[in-house]
């Protein structure tokens, strides 16, 4: 009898999980977005003042942003080992980003924790 409320116990909690992942990014101050152009794609970083010096906090600012400007600069985030051996999305490169047509901006969420930039 306990068998299956323990089963339903723990696919409940793997769908809450799913749906709500940890807000690592909030965390660490810095909103993971991601960049989708024709040839690729690729996700960015910002603090909150970066974001405030576009003029919002969510992927329209961004796309806005390089649309009046024509170009963005960012750091780049890949996922990465700590120093502890610990998976994290960490900043990887500074990219500049051109605006263009069919280039799209939307928020990312990862379960990893996010380490800061400079």
């Amino acid at each position: 009898m306990d068998l299956p409320r323990t089963l339903l116990a723990g696919v409940l909690a793997g769908a809450f999980t799913a749906a709500f992942p940890p807000a690592y990014a909030e965390d660490a101050g810095i909103q993971l977005f991601k960049v989708t152009t024709i040839k690729d794609e690729i996700v960015i970083g910002l603090s909150p003042d970066e974001l405030k010096a576009l003029g919002g906090s969510d992927a329209g600012a961004i796309a806005h942003a390089l649309a009046q400007k024509g170009d963005l600069t960012a750091w780049q985030y890949n996922v990465r080992r700590g120093a502890g051996g610990e998976l994290q999305q960490a900043p990887t490169a500074k990219v500049g980003l051109i605006a263009h047509a069919s280039l799209r901006v939307e928020p990312y969420r990862t379960t990893y924790p996010i380490a800061p930039h400079d």
